[in-house]
């Protein structure tokens, strides 16, 4: 009997069919009246195309700059793109994640929505490194460390998850420094930066530095950045691991097994626990009174 192979090579002259590109990813930022925002979002774009040449890599803001994500999801689907991935440029599961996003994406292609950039260990990272820059220098000593603390400076949501991901950044960021993180908000939640760092003075707290949860500079960044009593980082911006984030909450929403449908369909499992922020938070509890 003959054996004849399985597969055979192309007839001469017939191109092979090019493979499908992937699916678009979408990096959604909220918008701002600085123009500085927009700026840092198009930089932070490029390192992100500089890590993944060949991924068609596109941006859409909910409110106040263009492109709007819808203008973004429409140019898409009229330019053929199959599919697209909806990465937030937000720390938490906040209003725009959960309703805003999924609603503005209700466009003529599949989309899905990813997790927000919050909490996960690459965005302590650059946190740390943004503190690091800004002068925070690890405590010299015992007395030192009881001295010490630092205020996670955030947007705020009144949405319980949001906050709930704000305490596990804080608490993740306070495991990588070994002094406690306290959590507060520019606005719709409390403490604001100025209570938190009050309220870590009347427990002798008096080294406080502020770590920036901003994307961009911006009105909520500078309010949080003029309540600190010294160091304040600058925000997280064009940081590498923020391009690294984005390209993992990418990966992850892909890899999720929910089926790509249209409008879009919140698909990776933000919900899931971060390196055990229940122990976290008890550890930086511990920390506060030590």
């Amino acid at each position: 009997m003959t054996a004849y192979p399985s597969q055979y090579p192309p007839h001469p002259g017939v191109r092979p069919r090019p493979a499908a590109p992937p699916p678009a990813l979408v990096v959604v930022a909220h918008g701002s009246r600085d123009p500085r925002a927009l700026a840092t979002a198009l930089r932070l774009l490029e390192r992100v195309r500089a890590l993944r040449p060949g991924l068609p890599v596109h941006l859409g803001h909910i409110e106040l700059n263009a492109p709007l994500l819808p203008d973004t999801l429409d140019a898409l689907a009229a330019s053929g793109a199959g599919s697209a991935v909806l990465v937030p440029l937000l720390f938490g599961r906040g209003h725009h994640v959960t309703r805003d996003i999924p609603d503005a994406a209700a466009a003529p292609l599949p989309a899905r929505v990813a997790d927000p950039l919050g909490p996960h260990p690459l965005l302590v990272d650059a946190l740390h490194a943004r503190l690091t820059e800004a002068g925070w220098q690890p405590p010299r000593d015992a007395d030192d460390r009881r001295r010490s603390a630092v205020v996670l400076a955030a947007a705020g949501s009144r949405a319980p998850a949001s906050r709930a991901d704000t305490e596990r950044i804080a608490a993740l960021l306070a495991a990588r420094l070994g002094v406690p993180v306290v959590p507060a908000y520019a606005s719709a939640a409390a403490p604001t930066v100025t209570e938190a760092v009050r309220a870590l003075a009347a427990r002798g707290r008096t080294r406080v530095a502020v770590a920036s949860c901003f994307t961009a500079p911006g009105r909520f960044a500078a309010e949080c950045a003029d309540a600190a009593p010294g160091t304040v980082s600058d925000p997280l911006g064009t940081h590498p691991a923020m391009a690294r984030l984005l390209l993992h909450r990418y990966d992850q929403a892909l890899r999720t097994p929910a089926p790509v449908a249209g409008p879009a369909t919140p698909v990776a499992g933000s919900a899931t626990p971060v390196a055990a922020p229940a122990a976290l938070v008890a550890a930086q509890a511990a920390l506060a009174t030590a």
